[in-house]
């Protein structure tokens, strides 16, 4: 039996035993409470209705003291008398009207009966007969208070017998509630043991085990077998600790192998020419070359002075169009140097596209990687060509060649991100860093599309966003490599 199984009948079970009583008691106080409100319902009403009759006749004689106005003795006051003689009427039409509650009822009639001659005759300046009419109404009062006195009586002594028998039916229904309360707790006490050796034991033991783990020990020994879903769990805590063991294992063994990595890349780093003394011995070689007449040589060694320097800048900041087509000129120059008419370099750009900000050296390693691997090996009639134009929102970068292409499973491997980095290229940036530049610094993938057929040549088409000047952000860098 599973613990959502067993909760579901337990527990209902104890909530239907407590409901249970509940109802015994609430039930008990219910009849109780009912026979007071009715006896004290009849008892205030008729005390009420003593009080309201008392204020009406003081208002009553001080109208006749001083007869100016009518509105406070026949104003809300009298209206609140008028009201609870009705009610004591509808009280004695609903039950068996006695006696004493029609005699009372009449009081209060000859009261009000009184009270409006006395006020008639003051109006009619008659204050001989309006006093007579107050005498009479001031005595109709005091056998009002008799009255409702005796009315007051025999309600208690009613009521008495019925509350004493209401009483013993109390006790009898409390002692039922104790019984019951009695055995609600003990069903509670069980089930809490019950909780406590089946549910929380085992979620102790699973918590000390997480607590192992969490220290390092991983050398968890097998837990007793269960049908329940701690019994699930506890497996999903042996099987991760296992787990957690070959992947340290793994872990450490990858670790070592980085550690290997960053000795061999701090090894290459200290060998590194230092870059300032480069471009100064390439500034010399130039002009020893003027001087000696070579000035295409001369050419040749600033445009990779250039070449050396923008490729060394930092690569977190973009850069506009404008600059990496300079870049790609001079890189151009030195290539065109190397193969000379063998290869042909065309440039098409439209110039409103040409401050749009790129991460820098996204275009150069296209171009390299056409000249190195697509025309390299044409005697003749090779050509490579970059374009620059604007469609729609976006802005167009293609770089195609007429070499000898690539396979499908080439042109898949290249697009992957996890492909390898190419090697040998001057400025130690692949193709997937060039792409991992570009989601980083538009946050989307799927910029470059490459079309590409067997000795039909290459074609790579970069989709670039135009962004707004308040939209340009720096570009995270990737490693090199």
């Amino acid at each position: 039996m599973t613990i959502r199984t067993k909760l579901l009948l337990f527990i209902p079970l104890l909530v239907v035993f407590a409901n249970i009583i509940a109802y015994f008691v609430f039930q008990s106080g219910k009849v109780v409470q009912q026979s007071y409100d009715e006896m004290l319902g009849r008892i205030l009403l008729i005390e009420q209705t003593s009080e309201s009759a008392e204020s009406n006749l003081n208002l009553l004689y001080a109208y006749l003291l001083n007869p100016r106005g009518d509105k406070a003795v026949q104003g809300p006051t009298e209206y609140q008398l008028m009201q609870l003689k009705g009610r004591i009427q509808e009280v004695s039409d609903s039950t068996d009207p006695s006696f004493a509650e029609e005699d009372y009822v009449n009081l209060l009639a000859t009261f009000l009966k009184e009270k409006q001659a006395a006020v008639l005759d003051a109006k009619a300046q008659d204050p001989q007969s309006a006093f007579e009419h107050y005498i009479e109404a001031e005595k109709t009062v005091s056998y009002i208070h008799e009255e409702g006195q005796q009315l007051i009586d025999d309600e208690l002594a009613y009521y008495r017998p019925i509350i004493e028998n209401i009483r013993n039916k109390n006790e009898r229904m409390n002692g039922w509630g104790v019984a019951l309360f009695g055995m609600n707790a003990l069903m509670g006490v069980l089930l809490a043991i019950w909780v406590s050796r089946s549910i929380t034991g085992p979620v102790g033991r699973l918590v000390g085990l997480a607590k192992r783990i969490a220290t390092g020990d991983l050398n968890i020994k097998p837990q007793p077998r269960r049908d329940d879903e701690l019994g699930v769990l506890s497996d999903a805590i042996s099987q991760m600790s296992a787990d957690l063991s070959i992947l340290i294992e793994k872990d450490k063994q990858s670790l070592e192998m980085r550690r290997l990595v960053k000795e061999l890349e701090l090894l290459a780093l200290q060998n590194q020419i230092n870059p300032h003394f480069l471009f100064n011995t390439l500034n010399v070689l130039s002009k020893l070359a003027i001087l000696e007449g070579a000035e295409k040589t001369s050419d040749l060694i600033v445009s990779l002075s250039n070449l050396l320097r923008y490729s060394l800048q930092k690569l977190d900041k973009p850069v506009t169009l404008q600059e990496e087509l300079d870049h790609i000129r001079e890189y151009a120059t030195i290539q065109q140097a190397r193969f000379r008419d063998r290869i042909r370099f065309n440039l098409h750009f439209d110039a409103s596209v040409l401050q749009q900000q790129i991460p820098a050296l996204i275009i150069q390693p296209f171009i390299e990687n056409a000249f190195l691997h697509g025309v390299a090996d044409m005697e003749d009639g090779a050509m490579i060509a970059l374009t620059l134009s604007r469609a729609n929102e976006d802005v167009l970068i293609e770089i195609s060649d007429n070499g000898k292409g690539m396979t499908e499973e080439t042109r898949l491997s290249v697009l992957r991100p996890e492909g390898e980095v190419e090697s040998g290229s001057s400025t130690g940036l692949g193709m997937q860093n060039v792409f991992r530049r570009l989601q980083l610094f538009y946050g989307k993938e799927g910029m470059v599309e490459i079309n590409s057929n067997i000795g039909r040549g290459t074609t790579i088409t970069i989709r670039i966003p135009v962004k707004k000047e308040s939209e340009q952000t720096d570009v995270s860098v990737v490693d090199r490599g």
